[in-house]
């Protein structure tokens, strides 16, 4: 081709990315159609690319471009033109596209009808639809899709009702509906309807409803279905064999899904995620990394995949870590894999990462998209600047429960209960995990009373607690005391059936065991199937902390017997309190002594505490401080006190004196070892030595936390502090407390 009769020009883009097209004279296009026809081709393939990759000065230079060469009116690329301007929303550009089609166009009318889904605009959508003089197939199968999608199942299944085109497709499409709505039921019985109808399912149909087998847990049907997908002759389709190892796995049968995924002659990304999940769910990460390399052509798809496994199971430096990796080896993240990256980098607290990351997103136009949006939000919430996240989440245009439910989570994580209630009164759709956030930062705060509160108003709007929600409260529970709301509590646990949940009962036997029930924590424990080591170590400390020492040192042999959990920190904490309260002083060393070379916990501060108050209980004071020398850190305030306390007991006025010497020279002390100190001295009638501790205390601005009780009256928690007169009653109470005063 002569230079005279063609050119070409080079689009480059401020990104660094460059676009070349062909760019022929009129003449020779008239001349050559099928040069024209392959122009026209690669021009509607450059506008989907660009599209995709949200180039919009690309966009709107080959727009101009095609104007000035007369073939922007031509229908495929108008329509083309079209979807790029709505998928960027310029409404500006769109209604100056849609003056240019005249009169009715059904394509045009569908892709309308699908970008209003895609926004969430029903109402419009739906009256695009009415308003059509002709439908097509397309028309009724993307509005019944879309509606199902966001959720409006009645109205999806009245158009599907008067849908003159019920073939493969439109059944299909309301299966899969009906199984994104977890309506799992009603897709079954829309599957049989499908069969009677003489209509055979397709690969997709087979896919949805094997999924619908795993989530109803219905083994039989899903063999049933299995043998349908065989004799119709599906059996080898990949997205139906990627199905079958879905629907293996959610029923626990690992062998056979290994099984299946090893005689798939074709995987694709679907096939090694699923496979890689199995290996996530058991909490085999090593495994699932294993598996990860032996992919053979991994794409940005799987990587993303990998990145989100390791971040939602908690492995965050090993999630960035392979992030690394993905951008060395020029894979290209997507919004999901940001999002990951994000939620892994909000776990480490990285804060400068973060804001990295952010301007990396912002750059990219992601950071308006709602999941990584939220993921933004619960990055800055949980580095403690929910300022920033609260930028971040009034940015977000079309926020979903998942982003509010962020926002109240941050306020709640940092304190900011006010703020965290005035906007989770605002959130429009609230889940339990809305109620949950609010809850939880109420607990975390000890605002006991407000906790039980909100619980009540969850309760009574119709939203059902999940686990975490009632290990919230029976957590409130415990703090308090308060076996009358514990028990209100358990029996909406066991009403909503989580009453064989292994996080439910555990929280429940630590509440009774802190209410004082403690007969009922070990009902519970007994008839527990599955026990943890939490579960376990909240059962010895229950009974240690309830007088129960031999049986809480019973229950510690019983686990180094069968070796059913690993000792932990808390537990053997728990066997030397409770050696402490048995007088089994010698044991409790052993069991000090020996935490470092047989169970390889290094103590802390709570042990070693723990066994200066062991020794100094027993009168062994001397013993006590020398061990206090021969820790391998420095004494804090605890372990001091500890040694205090055993000094008033036994009156060791000389100790008493050199251990509140050193408990002086500390910069922080806390105020129960100089109140300590201070009894001692007004004991043996050294008033001038309690008066310099008190003065002592004055220097160092350490005071004494006033003391607190509680009564629980009809339901209700009265919080009373020393000297506190807030209560709005407190002039009625102390009015009484001065006539019972009078008759004693």
């Amino acid at each position: 081709m002569h230079a005279k009769s063609c050119n070409f020009a080079l689009l480059q883009s401020q990104r660094g990315v460059s676009i070349s097209l062909p760019i022929f004279s009129m003449t020779c296009l008239l001349k050559t159609g099928k040069r024209l026809k392959a122009y026209v081709s690669k021009c509607i393939s450059q506008l989907q690319h660009l599209t995709e990759e949200r180039l919009t000065n690309h966009g709107s230079a080959l727009h101009g471009h095609l104007i000035k060469m007369g073939l922007a009116s031509q229908k495929y690329i108008a329509v083309k033109l079209l979807i790029m301007y709505l998928d960027w929303r310029k409404s500006f550009e769109i209604d100056r596209m849609l003056k240019e089609f005249n009169g009715f166009n059904l394509v045009v009318h569908n892709c309308l009808i699908n970008v209003n889904l895609e926004w969430g605009n029903i109402n419009e959508a739906c009256r695009l639809f009415d308003e059509m003089p002709e439908r097509n197939e397309v028309s009724w199968t993307a509005l019944i899709s879309g509606l199902l999608k966001h959720g409006y199942v009645d109205e999806a299944m009245w158009y599907f009702g008067r849908n003159p085109f019920l073939n493969v497709f439109s059944w299909t499409a309301a299966i899969s509906g009906f199984v994104q709505n977890r309506l799992s039921f009603q897709a079954i019985e829309l599957y049989k309807k499908m069969l009677r109808s003489g209509v055979l399912p397709n690969e997709v149909t087979f896919t949805s409803v094997i999924r619908t087998c795993g989530e109803l847990g219905d083994f039989e049907l899903g063999k049933c279905i299995l043998g349908t997908t065989v004799k119709i002759g599906f059996e080898n389709y990949l997205s139906v064999r990627n199905s079958l190892i879905t629907f293996y796995l959610r029923l626990g049968e690992v062998d056979l899904a290994r099984r299946a995924f090893d005689r798939m002659e074709e995987r694709d990304v679907i096939s090694w995620t699923s496979i890689l999940d199995m290996y996530v769910e058991m909490g085999d990460l090593s495994g699932a990394r294993r598996i990860f390399y032996e992919i053979p052509e991994k794409n940005d798809i799987s990587w993303s995949a990998m990145i989100a496994r390791f971040s939602q199971n908690g492995d965050a430096e090993e999630a960035l870590s392979l992030f690394r990796q993905m951008i060395h080896h020029s894979f290209k993240p997507n919004v999901s894999c940001y999002s990951s990256v994000i939620n892994a980098l909000a776990s480490l607290e990285a804060l400068q990462a973060g804001r990295n990351i952010h301007a990396h997103v912002l750059k990219m136009g992601m950071d308006v998209n709602i999941f990584v949006g939220s993921a933004l939000v619960d990055l800055y919430s949980k580095c403690g600047n929910t300022k920033a996240g609260r930028l971040m989440f009034d940015s977000l245009s079309g926020k979903n429960t998942v982003c509010w439910n962020s926002m109240v989570s941050g306020y709640s994580l940092n304190g900011q209960l006010a703020e965290a209630k005035m906007l989770f009164d605002q959130i429009p759709n609230k889940n339990s995990i809305s109620w949950n956030s609010l809850i939880a930062g109420y607990v975390e705060t000890e605002n006991f009373v407000e906790t039980f509160e909100v619980f009540n108003e969850m309760i009574l709007s119709g939203e059902q607690p999940s686990k975490s929600t009632f290990s919230s409260v029976l957590k409130a529970c415990a703090s308090l005391a308060s076996l009358e709301k514990g028990r209100y509590a358990h029996g909406k646990a066991v009403k909503l059936g989580f009453q064989q949940d292994v996080y439910v009962d555990t929280a429940l036997l630590d509440m009774y065991a802190k209410s004082g029930s403690i007969e009922c924590s070990k009902k519970i424990f007994a008839r527990m199937k599955l026990k943890n080591e939490v579960a376990w170590t909240a059962m010895i400390q229950g009974l240690a902390e309830n007088g129960f020492a031999e049986e809480s040192l019973a229950r510690f042999l019983e686990i180094e017997e069968t070796s059913c959990v690993a000792p932990n920190e808390l537990m053997l904490l728990s066997v030397l309190f409770a050696c402490s309260h048995c007088g089994l002083i010698d044991k409790g060393l052993d069991y000090f002594y020996s935490m470092e070379k047989i169970y390889g916990i290094k103590p802390n501060e709570r042990h070693y505490t723990s066994v200066v108050d062991m020794l100094a209980r027993s009168g062994r004071l001397s013993e006590a401080e020398k061990f206090i020398e021969n820790m391998h850190c420095a004494p804090e305030g605890n372990v001091l006190a500890a040694l205090l306390s055993g000094c008033r007991m036994f009156g060791d006025e000389n100790l008493a004196d050199l251990t509140g010497k050193k408990m002086s020279t500390m910069v922080e002390t806390k105020a129960g070892g100089y109140v300590l100190m201070s009894n001692i001295y007004a004991s043996s009638g050294r008033w001038m030595d309690v008066l310099s501790t008190r003065r002592l205390m004055d220097e160092k601005g350490v005071k004494k936390s006033g003391g607190c009780s509680w009564i629980e009256v009809r339901n209700g928690v009265h919080v009373f502090y020393s000297r506190d007169e807030t209560h709005p009653q407190s002039a009625q109470i102390h009015g009484l407390l001065h006539l019972l005063n009078l008759q004693t």
